[in-house]
């Protein structure tokens, strides 16, 4: 048994070595690429002055939640800028921005065919739990090798962590179709395209954008993890902060993320409800 475990090992770190040196122009492209979406977003973030921004996402909460939720979720975000801490804090949202896209641009259309078909549903649950109970650190360690240090490595590691739920839900939603109206669209005659868009995707929306609400949740738990990496934003900032023993820093850097956490948590669960 030992030694199966040592030549498996070994094989592992061979072919981690075989792809950094004959495919390392395709991760130097990857990671170009990925933190080029990451600085594009964070660009579009910081573009504005942090009240204009936090009168926008007020305005957003207020549409959704109502007044006192607005009002509320303008005045948390002026506190992070208030710390000092508003460039970070929007490094933060970028990152989760980016990786839950990436994460929901793979996931809702695997969720889609899982829900379509049991088989590949039925083959996708281990993959899906396995992927969920392994501790996060250990998708750094291959995309640091792999990728380097920097946003890049932080989007893969939380574009793995957040798909898993919006593969669930968005599968889980799309088999909860009531069956009546399966077979009064199959009397009506209509096309499978749109069966889809017509009948199942209505009822499955809820748990799409339950979905998209944990997948959000997921990366905000990771892009804090990801700061070991030079990530950026809060994630760093409190790493940062714990080799330091700077209490006051680490303090003020969870007040940010609680508040994006609680302001993207509450939109996105309103907007679910809404649909």
């Amino acid at each position: 048994m030992e030694n199966f475990v040592t030549a498996f090992d070994t094989t592992i770190d061979n072919a981690l070595f075989w792809l950094t040196d004959h495919a390392a122009f395709i991760f130097d492209g990857a990671r170009a690429l990925l933190k080029g979406l990451f600085d594009a977003v964070q660009w579009l973030l910081l573009l504005p002055p942090f009240y204009v921004t936090a009168a926008l996402v007020g305005l957003l909460a207020w549409r959704v939640l109502g007044l006192g939720a607005g009002v509320a979720t303008a005045l948390a975000l002026a506190v992070c800028a208030a710390m000092g801490l508003w460039t970070e804090t929007m490094a933060t949202l970028a990152l989760v921005i980016a990786a839950t896209v990436i994460a929901l641009a793979i996931s809702l259309p695997l969720g889609v065919l899982a829900g379509l078909m049991p088989r590949l549903d039925r083959a996708l649950v281990p993959v899906l739990d396995l992927v969920q109970t392994m501790p996060p650190y250990i998708y750094l360690l291959p995309s640091i090798a792999l990728l380097g240090f920097g946003p890049a490595t932080a989007l893969v590691a939380t574009v793995i962590v957040a798909m898993p739920p919006a593969i669930r839900l968005t599968s889980l939603g799309i088999r909860q179709t009531p069956h009546e109206f399966i077979e009064l669209g199959q009397a009506t005659g209509v096309t499978p395209a749109q069966m889809f868009w017509k009948i199942r995707l209505p009822f499955a929306l809820p748990s799409i954008m339950a979905g998209v609400n944990q997948s959000l949740m997921m990366a905000f738990g990771m892009v804090v993890i990801a700061g070991i990496v030079g990530s950026g934003g809060l994630g760093e900032t409190i790493y940062g902060a714990i080799r330091t023993l700077d209490i006051a820093t680490s303090i003020n850097a969870s007040i940010a993320i609680v508040v994006l956490t609680m302001v993207l948590d509450r939109i996105t669960q309103s907007l679910a409800r809404t649909k």
